[in-house]
């Protein structure tokens, strides 16, 4: 039987290459977004690569409008196996720049939205005790940086929902998983729908990665689930940063305000209330610089490891220091 699966946000960039992904998997799929045109447009995509592939448009920050997108894809292609929440919204400002309506919708865009889907999945997926859920996260969902508040908070907070939903999953012996995939810098076309306050163009820092990366570590993180997932060497080194050394992990990312902007250009309003119009593509507009195709992705395991390495060799040069200090202030017996 034809497995299901639903990503929200697949009209376009990583929402769109794991749509893709699945679909040559042999998966139907369903793709959630605001877009009818550009869903139409990615619905004619998919559809080559055989199986069933249902569009349906709706916002989902609304919870009814996702439940009702949930019963339909059970009716139209099957029971749901798999569900992404991968849709999101920012701005780009700093964070005294932002209106509290906006903090209010980018909370609902890009951390509400994962608690409904996750929640109409679960409807379906808890009575059959089966399924897997995927929150699409970023690694600003572990270290924070300027201009980028109500992002960064909204991505946090689905770190803390999930985690206290996968403690009530485990207490229930339920055997839904759910995972956290953190994501680093990607060529998609989102920063240039992003609404942006700051009148200069946002562009995302080295290295920059291909959506198809993203992409391959969701499809694992559905037959192969784990705890949480880690594209790309930039993720794991900002999370080890600000595990072991938060202070100097403040300061570096500092400097990040200027590092991500460019030419002067007019505030953009965005798709934060509603859809810019565009291509349903994968690929933004960062063509002429390197995108990194490797498959980088680092498993809770790998990077539980290499936190303890890292953190033990710090230690050991810690101890160290501290004692030859400790041997040059000494007095000598007398």
């Amino acid at each position: 039987m034809t497995r299901t699966a639903v990503v929200t946000g697949g009209s376009a960039g990583i929402g769109l290459a794991t749509a893709e992904a699945l679909a040559k998997a042999g998966w139907n799929v369903a793709i959630i977004a605001r877009d009818a045109a550009r869903l139409e447009e990615a619905r004619a995509m998919l559809v080559k690569h055989g199986g069933g592939v249902l569009a349906i448009s709706a916002d989902v920050a609304d919870a009814a409008a996702v439940d009702a997108a949930a019963d339909r894809i059970e009716r139209e292609l099957g029971p749901i196996e798999a569900w992404v929440n991968n849709a999101m919204s920012t701005v780009v400002a700093p964070a005294d720049r932002i209106s509290a309506e906006e903090y209010q919708r980018v909370t609902a865009t890009t951390y509400l939205s994962q608690v409904y889907g996750t929640l109409a999945a679960l409807r379906h997926m808890k009575p059959r005790r089966r399924g897997a859920i995927i929150q699409v996260s970023s690694g600003l969902g572990i270290r924070a940086v300027p201009l980028q508040a109500a992002y960064c908070a909204a991505k946090f907070a689905v770190s803390g929902f999930t985690d206290a939903l996968r403690a009530e999953l485990i207490a229930d012996k339920v055997p839904v998983t759910l995972t956290v995939v953190y994501l680093p810098a990607v060529n998609t076309p989102q920063p240039g729908w992003a609404r942006n306050h700051t009148g200069r163009e946002q562009v995302l820092p080295d290295p920059l990665f291909d959506p198809r990366v993203c992409a391959e570590a969701i499809l694992s993180a559905i037959d192969r689930p784990e705890r949480e997932i880690w594209v790309g060497r930039s993720t794991i080194q900002m999370a080890i940063a600000q595990s072991l050394a938060p202070g100097f992990a403040d300061r570096q990312a500092s400097g990040f305000a200027k590092d991500q902007l460019g030419a002067p250009a007019s505030n953009k309003p965005g798709n934060l209330d509603q859809p810019v119009a565009g291509p349903a593509r994968i690929d933004g507009d960062s063509t002429d610089r390197a995108i990194d195709h490797r498959r980088e992705f680092f498993t809770s395991r790998q990077r539980d490891l290499l936190k303890l390495g890292v953190g033990g060799g710090l230690a050991g040069i810690g101890a160290l220091a501290g004692f030859g200090v400790s041997r040059l202030f000494a007095r000598p017996n007398r």
